[in-house]
């Protein structure tokens, strides 16, 4: 399996790029909120990593961290666009998120779909670990 970074040049002119992008042609929208304290404390510096599997590869298209409100803002994500002649199964692409923090090894996936248009926010609750006195 290969790892791809949507940001590099060269893979944009893979067939495993044109491919995805041509399953994929519109764009969705995630925001992560990462919290600790049932949502009063933000969780700054939590590392998000997103990607998806496509065709055996493995794709990276946002890497980065969560700044002093614990948020992540409208991160665009490629999406299918919309079957209007059956709304009751919306196309959608699914995403791999995950959630690392150091000082705690704290280490969390989630999966989330993304369809076209929308706006999808993911919760991440970081549990404080109790041997170090917080966060």
């Amino acid at each position: 399996m290969n790892i791809y970074n949507i940001d590099d040049e060269n893979f944009k002119n893979t067939e495993v790029y044109k491919s995805f992008m041509n399953d994929n042609p519109v764009n969705g929208y995630l925001k992560i909120r990462a919290y600790s304290a049932s949502g009063a404390i933000p969780v700054r510096g939590l590392k998000i990593t997103v990607s998806t599997e496509y065709e055996g590869n493995t794709i990276v298209f946002f890497d980065g961290v969560t700044d002093t409100s614990g948020v992540i803002e409208k991160i665009i994500l490629p999406a299918p666009k919309l079957n209007s002649d059956n709304m009751n199964v919306p196309s959608r692409t699914t995403y791999d998120i995950n959630a690392t923090y150091e000082p705690n090894l704290v280490d969390l996936k989630y999966k989330v779909n993304i369809y076209e248009d929308v706006f999808v926010i993911q919760n991440i609750n970081i549990v404080p670990d109790s041997n170090s006195g917080g966060l």
